[in-house]
C-alpha cells in the first residue's frame, strides 16, 4: 500500500488547496494533481472538487477520510514503534488545545519535551472547545484538552478543576463589591463565546437558573475582555485563561461559586503512539506540579 499517496490527499484536504499542499510537502503541484487523480481512478469516484473558494471533499470523499486517516495514524504508530525498538526518539505528536491550556500549559511542557525528545514533532492547533471535539473525533489530533462531561466517546482524564471568575469594568457598579451575584447577570449586559464553546458559562447559569442577557457573542476569549475593558458589558471567565493578566478589569469570585474540569481526551488509536504517551505523560505531570 502506497501510503504517501493518501498523505497528500490529506494535506490537500488539511491547507484546501493543491499549491500549498505542495509546498508544505516539498513536491510540485502538478504532481500533487497527479497524485490525487491517480487516487479517484484507483477508486472510481471523485474525492475532492476544486473551485474559487478552494478545494473541498466530495461527499464520497468524505466518507473515505475516516478510514484513511486510522490507515495513516497506523503508519505513524508503526513508524514510533519500529524507531522506540531500536532505540531512535522521533514521531509526531498532534495536539489540540483551547487558548487558556494553549498560552498557559503547553509552551512549558513543549519546552520540557523537546528538551528530553528533540527529534519528536509538535504540531498545535488552537480553538475553542468545539474546534477540539471535531478534531479528535476526526482523527486529526493525537490528543486534546477538552472539559467535562463533553459528547467524545473516548476516555477523558480530569486535570485540574478550574474557577469560573466574573470579569467587570473598572467603573461597574458591582466593582466594589467583594463578590459578583450570578443572578446579576439577568439585568447587566452580558459578552459571551459563542453557543458551540460557551459550556463554562452556560453550565454555571443554566445550574442557578439564570438567563443572561446578552449583548455580544464572539469565538475569541480575549475579544471578550477587550470589550468588557470598554465597559460594553460583563462576562465570566475561567480563572487559567485570567492567569498573570493585567487587563483594565475587576475580577470577582462568583456567587454562587462555578467551576470547570480540564481533561485531556486520548483516543484509543492514539494510546499506541509511543511518542503520544510520552507527551500525555509530561501533561500530567507539568499540571500536577503547578497546582
Amino acid at each position: 500500500m502506497n501510503i504517501s499517496k493518501y498523505e497528500t490527499l490529506s494535506k490537500v484536504v488539511e491547507t484546501g488547496s493543491f499549491t500549498r499542499a505542495a509546498e508544505q510537502l516539498g513536491i510540485t503541484q502538478s504532481a500533487v494533481s497527479h497524485i490525487i487523480s491517480g487516487i479517484e481512478e484507483d477508486f472510481g469516484f471523485a474525492v475532492v472538487t476544486r473551485s474559487r473558494a478552494g478545494v473541498k471533499l466530495t461527499p464520497d470523499g468524505e466518507r473515505i477520510m475516516p478510514p484513511l486517516r486510522a490507515i495513516l495514524n497506523y503508519s505513524e504508530q508503526l513508524r514510533q514503534t519500529v524507531s522506540a525498538v531500536r532505540g531512535l526518539d522521533s514521531g509526531t505528536v498532534r495536539i489540540g488545545a483551547f487558548t487558556s491550556v494553549a498560552v498557559h500549559w503547553l509552551p512549558g511542557v513543549i519546552k520540557e519535551f523537546r528538551r528530553d525528545f528533540p527529534n519528536v514533532d509538535i504540531k498545535l492547533l488552537n480553538g475553542d472547545y468545539y474546534d477540539v471535539e471535531e478534531w479528535i473525533e476526526q482523527g486529526l489530533v493525537d490528543l486534546g484538552f477538552v472539559t467535562v462531561p463533553n459528547k467524545l466517546s473516548c476516555e477523558s482524564i480530569p486535570l485540574m478543576e478550574d474557577r469560573l471568575l466574573a470579569i467587570l469594568p473598572h467603573d461597574h457598579k458591582f466593582a466594589s463589591y467583594p463578590k459578583f451575584p450570578l443572578v446579576e447577570c439577568e439585568n447587566e449586559p452580558f459578552i459571551t463565546l459563542l453557543e458551540t464553546s460557551n459550556h463554562d458559562a452556560r453550565r454555571a447559569l443554566a445550574s442557578a437558573g439564570i438567563e443572561p442577557k446578552v449583548r455580544f457573542s464572539t469565538k475569541d476569549d480575549y475579544a471578550i475582555i477587550a470589550m468588557v475593558e470598554q465597559g460594553l458589558g460583563i462576562s465570566i471567565m475561567p480563572e487559567l485563561l485570567l492567569k498573570g493578566r493585567h487587563d483594565d478589569l475587576e475580577i470577582r469570585e462568583l456567587v454562587p461559586p462555578s467551576k470547570r474540569t480540564i481533561a485531556l481526551a486520548m483516543p484509543e488509536i492514539s494510546r499506541r503512539s509511543p511518542a503520544t504517551k510520552r507527551f500525555a505523560d509530561y501533561i500530567i505531570k507539568w499540571v500536577t506540579e503547578s497546582k
